[in-house]
């Protein structure tokens, strides 16, 4: 996902109401998300649903590696030879 950039990607909930059309256009063609305000204040992100599902993928695939280190730090790692072993074993039955 992209950086939003401050002058053109945060705008006020009024602003927001008024041009959904063209803010909507805006996200998809620039993959940048939205930030609408509220009373000076972020309240919201609008973003294009496909950088969305990327965003989740980014998020799921470090929060693996996460547990794999937890898993690895706490002694119950699998050692190359025995993983290599181990798959090669599956693929030639």
């Amino acid at each position: 996902m992209k950086r939003p950039r401050i002058n053109q990607d945060i705008h006020p909930m009024s602003e927001f109401r008024t041009g959904i059309a063209s803010f909507l256009k805006q996200i998809h063609e620039t993959k940048r998300p939205l930030i609408i305000t509220q009373h000076g204040k972020g309240v919201a992100v609008l973003l294009d649903a496909g950088e969305y599902e990327a965003m989740q993928e980014k998020i799921e695939l470090l929060q693996d590696i996460q547990t794999s280190i937890g898993q690895i730090e706490a002694g119950n790692g699998v050692d190359h030879d025995d993983a290599m072993a181990s798959v090669l074993k599956r693929i030639r039955k």
